[in-house]
């Protein structure tokens, strides 16, 4: 990729800084913001990554895309985010939507819990606030579902309010920029809010430029390109000469990967030109995917000596769940549905051309896919948004083009 003139610059002046000296004990560097801002946005405006959140002017589509990409990979997302706006365009459609279609629509993401707290957040919305978004990140913060990261990216992305924001990868960042310790109680967040606030530029809005969400979405593609969490490309960073670390920092331990085995039954039935697989319904009152169909679990030791047609590992939060799945030998081969311990109840016979429309589990649409039980769907993108930024708003506000944005590493 070319640099543009600016960037070339900035990357000279890197490499004729000289190494700051290194002290465990030393306090942290102060940032110079103007020189920092000057050389990040240069870097950011040659070689920001194009992706289907970026360049758009709608802020119910940031708000998507910011709840989408909380502790998600960037990839998962862009199979999802497109696909839920074909569904639920607008914070209206979203709101009218059953909760059961919402969750189909986000299958394969994980943490449901966002989902049903950005369905119910549009509910309020709608309700309450006659459909329009709140502009502020004080206001968009009193609703359902919306933290400090996600009121605050929405606010400065969308509306241009000069807010920080924080998540994993500006935190990076920032600690190895001042080289500062890592700290996970309140006085280090403090000291990480502070950084940030201090570079955040103030509100300017004017043509295609929203300075605040510019520079917030620059910090976070820094962290997800750049200041990798391990062997950071340090000689590629805009603003390595006022780094202090100039590699990877010292991090608190990590709390220990968790492994449990899991096996699941699939169990296939063919009616005339129809086929069914059977799936079981999670109960309402669960603490993990409430409500939600997968592949019935199957105790242990019913499975003892059977040879699986699938292995596959998935992750939730800090669990490595080593899954195998199973099928019946033959149609005379019962003791492995007989083996399931969910009532009747809770098993259903589902259509496999339903698959796609039903709020699957991610492990269980993984399974299926790989299997080729369920059909696999394509990524697309749609047509760029030329619509330009309404600057007017009933409000005062302005509706900002986003140029940008950024996803964690890897969320």
């Amino acid at each position: 990729m070319r640099m543009h003139a600016n960037a070339r610059l900035s990357h000279e002046e890197n490499l004729k800084t000289p190494p700051l000296a290194q002290d465990d004990n030393q306090a942290p560097v102060k940032l110079d913001p103007p020189a920092f801002r000057r050389r990040l946005m240069s870097w950011y405006r040659a070689h920001a990554r194009e992706l289907p959140w970026r360049g758009i002017s709608d802020p119910y589509k940031t708000w998507v895309s910011e709840v989408m990409l909380q502790q998600t990979r960037v990839e998962a997302v862009i199979e999802h985010y497109n696909d839920f706006l074909r569904r639920f365009p607008t914070i209206l459609a979203l709101a009218l939507a059953a909760e059961e279609e919402v969750l189909a629509a986000w299958s394969g993401l994980g943490y449901y819990r966002r989902a049903r707290m950005l369905h119910k957040a549009a509910q309020f919305i709608t309700r309450e606030r006659g459909g329009a978004l709140p502009h502020t990140a004080a206001e968009l913060r009193t609703l359902p579902g919306i933290g400090e990261y996600t009121c605050a990216a929405i606010a400065s992305i969308a509306f241009g309010e000069s807010v920080a924001v924080v998540d994993g990868n500006v935190e990076r960042v920032l600690l190895r920029l001042t080289g500062h310790a890592e700290q996970t109680n309140a006085a280090g967040r403090a000291f990480i809010q502070q950084q940030a606030n201090l570079l955040v530029p103030r509100r300017r809005v004017e043509n295609d430029t929203n300075a605040a969400g510019d520079h917030n979405q620059a910090m976070m593609e820094l962290g997800a390109t750049i200041c990798l969490p391990r062997a950071p490309l340090c000689l590629h960073c805009p603003v390595y000469g006022l780094c202090a670390t100039r590699g990877e920092h010292a991090t608190q331990p990590r709390t220990a990967q968790k492994s449990r085995p899991a096996a699941y039954l699939l169990s296939i039935r063919k009616r005339g030109v129809i086929t069914e697989v059977l799936l079981e319904r999670r109960a309402d009152d669960v603490s993990l995917m409430a409500g939600m169909y997968e592949l019935p679990p199957l105790p242990q030791d019913a499975v003892a000596g059977r040879e699986p047609m699938l292995r596959l590992r998935h992750a939730i939060t800090n669990t490595n769940y080593y899954v195998q799945v199973f099928a019946p030998r033959d149609r005379k081969d019962r003791s492995l549905r007989r083996a399931v311990p969910a009532s009747r109840d809770d098993l259903h016979w589902i259509r496999t051309s339903r698959l796609g429309s039903l709020a699957l589990t991610g492990l269980a649409r993984k399974v299926l896919q790989r299997l080729d039980v369920m059909a696999v769907r394509p990524i697309t993108f749609p047509e760029p948004d030329t619509e330009p930024p309404k600057m007017n708003s009933p409000r005062g506000e302005s509706r900002l083009k986003s140029s940008s944005r950024s996803a964690g590493a890897p969320k």
